[in-house]
This record gives C-alpha cells, sequence and structure tokens, in this order.
C-alpha cells in the first residue's frame, strides 16, 4: 500500500534531503577518515567564521580534535572549554568568536571519548581506568600546555564537563585561575571520615537501602538515567535508535530545552525515590524503557523544528554525522566509571579542598539540572567555593543554555572574566 503523502512526511523529506545536501559537502573528509584512521578536522562548512578546526597530538596519549577562536594574534590570555554529554567541541560554536573579540584565545576540545579525539578505548569491556576524573584533568593539562600556556584565565565546563572543569580548579589552581561551571553545580570534594577512633558510632559502615532499589519499587516503576547509561544495551539502543539517529538527537536535545514547556525546575525536598520521581523521564526514566523511547514521546512537531534557531537542522548534521561514526561508549564509560568507585580514592586526596580562586555557575532557568542532586546547588555556594562571584539561572534557556541563549552566556562570561582581570 502506498504511503499517504501528508504534509509531515513531505517536510520530513525535506529535511532529509537538506541534510544528505549537508552531509555530501563533507564526504571527501568522512571518506578519508574512514580509509585512513586517521580524523580529519571539520570541513569548514560546518563552523562559523573564526573558528577553525585542528588537531593537538600526544596528549596523555590521546591525539586531540579542538575547535579554537582567538587563534590570530599571539600572547592573549587563554579560556578553555569543556563539553557534556552527547556533546562535542562543537557546542561551544556560538559563544567562541564572542569571547574571542574580546581578546582571548579559545580552545575546546572534544574530550576522551568524544568526537574525532582519538587513542582511547571506547568498547563496554575496555579498562575504564583512563576515564577516571583526575586523569581527565590530566588531559586538559596536557592540552594547556601544548598551547604553550602555564595558566588560564578560566575554564568553563558544560553538563558533565563541569565537574571536570572543577577539578580542574581544586587541583590545580596554579593553572586555572577562575572557574565557570554550567547546568551541574559542583557540591564538593568527597570527605574521609573524621574523628572516628573513640567514636563508634562514626564507624557505621552499614549499607542504607539502595534508593535506585526504591526507584524500582515505585507504583510506576523507574530507574536513573545514569543508571541506565551503565549498561551494554544503552549505547546500541541511542546510536541504533528505531527512530534514527538524527531524530533521537533532536528530541533528546528538544526534551531537555526550554522549548519542551514542561520543563519548570524547582528544589528537591530530599533525595528521595519519591522526590526524585517528580523530574522529567530524561533523568528519571520508566524502569523498562531506553532513551531512544523515552524521548522519542517528546519528538519536537514540524513547527518548533523549523523555528528552532539555537540547533538548525545543519548544525544536527554535525551531531549526527560525529556520533553515526563513533557512537556513544566513549562518553558512557565516564558515566560507567563513576559507578565503579575507580578513581575514589585517588580524589580523596582533595578531601574537604575548596575551590578558592573566583569561580561562577550559570544554568538554564528551565534546566533541571540544576537541582537534580538536591543540596549540590547549595553546597556549591556555601562550602565548596569560596569565591563564588555570580549565580545566574538565564531565562529561555534550559539544559544547553550556552546554545539556547548563546548571545546572554557569552555576555555573562565576559563580564565574569572583566571582574577578575
Amino acid at each position: 500500500m502506498m504511503k499517504k503523502q501528508t504534509r509531515r512526511n513531505f517536510i520530513k523529506a525535506a529535511v532529509l534531503t537538506a541534510g544528505t545536501v549537508a552531509i555530501s559537502k563533507s564526504v571527501l573528509a568522512q571518506n578519508q577518515f574512514t580509509l585512513s584512521g586517521i580524523a580529519h578536522p571539520y570541513p569548514d562548512e560546518w563552523l562559523p567564521d573564526g573558528i577553525r578546526s585542528r588537531f593537538v597530538d600526544n596528549i596523555n596519549g590521546l591525539r586531540f580534535h579542538v575547535l579554537e577562536a582567538g587563534y590570530e594574534t599571539p600572547n592573549r590570555p587563554a579560556l578553555l572549554l569543556l563539553h557534556g554529554f552527547p556533546e562535542l567541541a562543537y557546542s561551544w560554536r556560538h559563544v567562541m568568536q564572542p569571547l574571542a573579540d574580546s581578546g582571548y584565545h579559545v580552545f575546546a576540545p572534544d574530550l576522551r571519548g568524544y568526537g574525532r579525539t582519538t587513542g582511547y578505548d571506547s568498547d563496554y569491556d575496555a579498562d575504564l581506568t583512563p576515564f577516571r576524573m583526575l586523569n581527565k584533568v590530566r588531559d586538559c593539562v596536557g592540552l594547556v600546555y601544548a598551547f604553550g600556556y602555564e595558566t588560564v584565565a578560566a575554564v568553563i565546563g558544560h553538563d558533565f564537563g563541569s565537574p571536570l572543569a572543577a577539578w580542574c580548579a581544586v587541583t590545580r589552581p596554579d593553572i586555572f585561575r577562575a572557574v565557570t561551571m554550567m547546568s551541574a553545580p559542583f557540591g564538593g570534594t568527597p570527605s574521609i571520615p573524621f574523628d572516628t577512633i573513640n567514636n563508634t558510632s562514626r564507624q557505621n559502615t552499614e549499607r542504607s537501602p539502595s534508593i535506585y532499589d526504591d526507584l524500582a519499587a515505585l507504583t510506576r516503576p523507574r530507574k536513573h538515567y545514569q543508571r541506565y547509561y551503565q549498561t551494554r544495551g544503552a549505547n546500541s539502543n541511542m546510536w541504533h535508535a528505531r527512530q534514527g539517529l538524527n531524530s533521537f538527537i533532536r528530541a533528546y536535545y528538544h526534551h531537555k530545552s526550554a522549548d519542551w514547556n514542561e520543563n519548570q525546575p524547582y528544589r528537591l525536598a530530599g533525595r528521595t525515590a519519591a522526590e526524585w520521581a517528580n523530574m522529567p523521564t530524561y533523568y528519571i526514566m520508566d524502569l523498562n524503557m531506553g532513551m531512544a523511547e523515552t524521548v522519542a514521546l517528546h519528538m519536537p512537531s514540524d513547527a518548533e523544528v523549523a523555528a528552532n534557531t539555537w540547533l538548525t537542522e545543519k548544525e544536527l548534521v554535525v551531531y549526527t554525522e560525529e556520533y553515526g561514526r563513533t557512537g556513544f561508549q566513549g562518553g558512557l564509560n565516564s558515566y560507567r566509571m563513576g559507578s565503579t568507585g575507580i578513581g575514589a580514592a585517588e580524589s580523596q586526596l582533595y578531601a574537604e579542598k575548596t575551590i578558592d580562586q573566583p569561580s561562577m555557575f550559570i544554568s538554564g532557568a528551565n534546566d533541571w539540572g540544576t537541582y537534580q542532586n538536591p543540596g549540590s546547588f547549595e553546597r556549591m555556594q556555601e562550602t565548596a567555593c569560596t569565591d563564588m562571584r555570580a549565580v545566574h539561572l538565564v531565562n529561555g534557556a534550559g539544559h544547553w543554555v550556552q546554545q539556547e541563549q548563546a548571545e546572554e552566556t557569552s555576555r555573562l562570561l565576559l563580564d565574569f572574566l572583566r571582574g577578575i582581570s
């Protein structure tokens, strides 16, 4: 039976055709990537004017792909930008040039596990040790040094890049002179049991009931998204999503943005299953669903896609092509590493250490990421950071604040940087 040619199907076909045309412009570069096994820079048409794609070799065992702006003039102060999941260095494309126009040398890498950075093992059964947090800090230090800097004016991180930026600031304040965390508050360094020798009550290590078991036991059984990310099937579920990778990424980004009207976050009363269950399903998923099925229920309409100016179809092609080639396992391995306890002991070397250099937090007013770990937002401001200059919840932005509201994010970053110069 011939499928009815509805307006929706016609638009989808047109979008697919446009995406195919955009992809075809970089076929040569992609074929070279595939045939030679060596990544090539982004095609020029992928990038805004003033931003270039390049590689930096021999950084902690990796060949880093980096986007760079403000490179034309020497001796500029540097800014290091760290992306989250499922993002790329490309996620900073709208803020890099405004920062460069204000006199900074700006560089944003595809982090370990992502994009065109190579040299890591992204298999599910890979050794997760290289993905521990302090080794990723070492990646950042090596990159800064490779560019010829002893210090950077600030390290700026979004989503998973936010705790990485925080750990850069904790461990090497001499290099990372200031820090901006975005969308994921830093609740502080780990603790070591204190004053226990004559206090047996503080020696109690009995395992408390698991919040994850409590989620599964709810009337509507649920699971935490990071637990899903740890499963063997998560990568395939997203990479080979039934709706197609392009539609999966579109729906995922839409669902967590201010464009999805139901993103109305608030402080949760505590870290309990009942409170967590108030969050949207991209954080607290239905127990029997994968992320591909979860976000498919919230696929934006054709009109919403057409109206989107912060992630156009042409821009979405970049994410689709890059993740279509690599899958998501490299990024997921960082989430899995955290659950194993790998690296926890070395992190305790910094127990109770605070971020004492100037710091700032930016998030979207419609971003649940600010509150998903109850208490972290408050601890960041009250104890973890001793010189927090500003906290901004940006109107008209959800989780992807530097993409959804690039102009305002750039303004806030520059105000912060001027205040510490």
